[in-house]
């Protein structure tokens, strides 16, 4: 069996690039790290590292033995924290990793009816878009991670009567879809949320308005009008979703920037540099005057809490999700963003 603490000098050493600077992240002494690779090197019989000038860089054993090592390690250390808590060694520790419009608006909610039941619990917060949370939480760097991903509501396009309507005024909100459970990472949907096209408010900025100013609501399909202009992607899976639209009304949208700054978004709207889509969540967290919105049918973003392994959660992390789950439910039901025709955003 592998020597954790001789996994954990090569991961310092992959992440770090050097003897010395792991030496120094581990606080050993220089030696005590070369001694623990070759230790390392002879109970695997592989080289793992190489001389490279006056450096050294890992074999592809090495990299391969140190991405395994960082699961491994994550593991124990996430082990060793649930176990403490139900021993009742220390106040439990939890680590949430969620997206930026989460953390302006849901996390901050869900941190103060934490604090305000289990005032002993030590709560600490990592920004990460889905993907990157995701892969904390199966290292077991985080308890729980929060997501998003973009859900079809009503079928993404017009039905018969719709399609005779065209760009529509507001109506009602979908039924949220939930998603199946993946694996060894098990959901819990917090919310489902509107998505919106955001232009410049011509009232505000000037110039000439993208869809007539009485539009709150359109379909997939009506985007095409809005083909000609240039537009705003956000992180990997809101480029994504945006592609999917776009592609849904028959074309390719002209994207001039991408950002996954909601609120520098919203300025490039303001701007006139483009337009764009944005979240019920990142509207409710930060809304520039300058814009309005159409809500986008067909399409919901749904939020979910995510965490690792078989029921059932440590003690902490329950109380965490109780916390994430009832700031969900103080969110306004429909999740419409503030504007002239529509008041509330959830």
């Amino acid at each position: 069996m592998l020597d954790v603490t001789r996994l954990r000098v090569l991961v310092a050493v992959a992440r770090h690039g050097s003897v010395t600077a792991a030496a120094h992240a581990l606080n050993y002494a220089q030696p005590s790290v070369s001694h623990h690779l070759a230790r390392l090197e002879a109970e695997t019989g592989t080289k793992l590292v190489q001389r490279a000038g006056r450096g050294i860089r890992l074999t592809d054993a090495g990299r391969l033995l140190s991405e395994r090592a960082v699961e491994v390690i994550g593991r124990l250390d996430a082990a060793e924290n649930e176990l403490a808590v139900f021993a009742g060694l220390r106040a439990g520790r939890l680590r949430l990793a969620a997206f930026p419009s989460a953390l302006g608006t849901i996390v901050p909610a869900a941190a103060a009816i934490l604090h305000e039941r289990h005032p002993s619990v030590d709560l600490r917060l990592t920004e990460a878009e889905p993907p990157e949370a995701l892969r904390m939480l199966r290292a077991g760097y985080v308890d729980v991670a929060l997501v998003f991903r973009h859900e079809t509501a009503d079928g993404g396009r017009p039905g018969p009567r719709d399609a005779q309507a065209g760009l529509r005024k507001a109506g009602q909100d979908g039924d949220p879809v939930p998603a199946p459970e993946q694996g060894d990472l098990r959901e819990q949907v917090l919310l489902s949320e509107a998505v919106y096209l955001i232009m410049p408010d011509t009232l505000v900025c000037g110039g000439e308005p993208p869809l007539a100013p009485a539009v709150t609501e359109l379909w997939p399909a009506d985007l095409a009008r809005l083909a000609e202009h240039r537009w705003i992607a956000g992180c990997d899976r809101c480029r994504e979703h945006l592609l999917q639209q776009c592609a849904l009304a028959g074309f390719t949208p002209r994207i001039a920037f991408t950002t996954d700054d909601f609120v520098a978004a919203q300025a490039l709207v303001t701007a006139g540099l483009g337009v764009t889509l944005l979240s019920g969540l990142a509207l409710r967290a930060a809304r520039n005057p300058g814009v309005r919105t159409a809500r986008l049918r067909g399409t919901r973003r749904c939020v979910v809490a995510v965490r690792y392994g078989e029921p059932p959660d440590p003690p902490a992390t329950t109380v965490l999700l109780d916390a994430l789950e009832r700031a969900a439910a103080g969110a306004p039901s429909r999740a419409e963003a503030p504007s002239a025709e529509v008041s509330s955003v959830g």
